[in-house]
């Protein structure tokens, strides 16, 4: 019996030592993934403290990389993202685009994005613009190639041409809207899609109103930038545009006070002088018929429709309305007109406006 009682005590205690190595063991493991996760959380799940974008071009260096992070992003995050590429032996030196961060992205990903060469794309948002000029400084400002580029492309006779356009009218291509290119895009692949762009939006029912007017797609651009410098109010802009389309079909002179701004280069004017609406130039539409070569600013896609959709009307005079409140007075008669004409003048001398 005693035997016996020697055996089990034997098993127990054995028993209790194997438990305790697995408790052992279990433990280190532990250790050794808090470790594991601390040395790694830097790198995998603390994101980065602010969005920006990284540009990159071909012969970048990873010194030179870093300095970029760290001047957009931060200089922790910076040294993470470029110690991540050093283990993983990217070629930086062979990338070429920008790389968008957003705020709280992690190292791990954008060192992926990078040593992948995945590049992000730029959106180009524009509207509100007048003059090409305004148009290649905003893309200029964007992408790699840079303003003069953009000038240099908007303004080749034979660049226009691919796309039957000239300098003075190009920009009808230049549809107001958001676009997404890649940093490194050429004038010539961006054109390329605005063109594509143009030609989608003059679709076959926008070109047969045009047509019903009388007017080409280009011309109604060019009456439609006439129209949003004439009026703020949109639900007048038809009957702007169709007051111009009046005119131009009657032979007249259109005598678009924007045009002469234009012609001018000064938009901030607020009353016209005879001297100014003598000034030689193929925009001005007091000295020159029919109408301009090019749009006077970049219309808005609401503005065409509006014109190509208003309604039909004998009117060929206006004036803007002397309560200033942005409306205009329309007429078919021109004694009419110049009554109008009398009470707004009378109004501008009143508040001193000269």
């Amino acid at each position: 019996m005693e035997e016996k009682i020697s055996t089990r005590q034997g098993a127990s205690s054995c028993r209790r030592k194997g438990g305790s190595g697995k408790k052992t063991l279990a433990a280190v493991v532990a250790v050794l993934v808090v470790v594991a996760a601390v040395a790694l959380y830097p790198y995998f799940l603390a994101g980065a403290p602010k969005g920006g974008t990284i540009y990159v071009r071909p012969g970048t260096s990873l010194e030179a990389l870093h300095d970029s992070i760290a001047r957009h992003i931060g200089e922790p995050y910076a040294g993470r993202v470029v110690k991540l590429l050093s283990w993983s032996k990217a070629r930086i030196a062979e990338r070429h685009g920008a790389f968008v961060v957003t705020k709280g992205e992690s190292a791990a990903r954008l060192a992926r994005q990078l040593h992948g060469g995945a590049s992000s794309s730029i959106r180009f948002t524009f509207n509100n613009l007048r003059t090409k000029e305004e148009w290649i400084e905003k893309a200029g400002s964007l992408y790699e190639c840079g303003p003069e580029a953009f000038r240099r492309a908007l303004n080749d006779p034979k660049l226009c041409a691919k796309y039957g356009k000239t300098p003075d009218n190009i920009i009808n291509i230049l549809i107001p809207d958001t676009y997404d290119f890649y940093w490194d895009v050429t004038p010539e692949k961006m054109l390329n899609r605005m063109y594509d762009y143009y030609n989608n939006f003059w679709n076959s029912d926008r070109k047969a109103k045009a047509q019903k007017l009388g007017l080409t797609p280009d011309q109604v651009e060019i009456i439609a930038s006439i129209t949003e410098e004439e009026t703020v109010k949109p639900d007048e802009r038809g009957k702007v545009g169709r007051l111009y389309i009046n005119r131009f079909k009657a032979g007249m002179r259109l005598q678009a006070d924007p045009t002469v701004k234009y012609a001018i280069g000064d938009f901030s004017i607020k009353r016209l002088t005879d001297a100014m609406l003598m000034t030689k130039s193929p925009y001005n539409t007091y000295r020159v018929n029919g109408l301009p070569p090019g749009p006077i600013r970049l219309p808005e896609k609401s503005t065409i429709d509006a014109i190509l959709n208003s309604k039909p009307h004998s009117y060929m005079y206006m004036c803007a309305r002397p309560d200033f409140s942005g409306y205009h007075d329309f007429t078919s008669n021109y004694q009419e007109h110049l009554s109008y004409a009398h009470k707004y003048q009378q109004e501008l001398n009143r508040r001193n406006i000269k």
